[in-house]
Parts: C-alpha cells; sequence; structure tokens
C-alpha cells in the first residue's frame, strides 16, 4: 500500500538514480548526502549517456564504489545478484 503522504517514514534500502547533464551535480552531491544521512545501503547511478551503472554501497557512513558496469554484456549488480540484469535495450542496443 502506498502511504498517502508527501514523505515515508521509513527509508528504501536501494534507490536508483538516472544521471542527466541538468541533475547530474544534485544526484552526486545533495542527494548522496541525504541518502547516506537516511541509511540508504545500496545506490545505483545510472548514466545513459554514459552508458554506465554505477553502484555504491553505505559502509560506516560513507560511500564505497562496489562495481562499475559498462552496459556491454549482462550484469549481477548489488544488492540484487541473483538476477542477471541486461541494460543494452536502454541504450537501444540489441542482444549479440
Amino acid at each position: 500500500m502506498v502511504p498517502d503522504a508527501a514523505r515515508l517514514e521509513l527509508a528504501p534500502d536501494w534507490v536508483c538514480e538516472i544521471l542527466s547533464p541538468s541533475t547530474e551535480r544534485i544526484d552526486r552531491g545533495l542527494k548522496l548526502r541525504i541518502y547516506a544521512r537516511e541509511h540508504v545501503s545500496h545506490l545505483w547511478l545510472l548514466n545513459p549517456d554514459a552508458r554506465t551503472l554505477e553502484v555504491l554501497r553505505l559502509q560506516g557512513g560513507e560511500w564505497m564504489v562496489a562495481a562499475v558496469h559498462t552496459g556491454e554484456t549482462p550484469i549481477r549488480a548489488e544488492p540484487f545478484e541473483a538476477v542477471e540484469l541486461d541494460f543494452r535495450p536502454l541504450w537501444n542496443e540489441t542482444k549479440s
């Protein structure tokens, strides 16, 4: 059930930000600090222009880069390692 409120009381375990030239500075600055403060444990930074996925993990209140994927092949990324993900359709590429 989706709460009928402008905010949530419990932070999510995972967030995915889709970067764009107009928002990247905010996503990498202010939002990272807010997510760390609220104890979001995993953050994905998806950059369609660069065709990359950065996987960040919160450790001791600091963001650590867990992995950087180029999106050229299917991947398994924290915290969803059990699922193979294929980002090539996002880049309008076909499977080889």
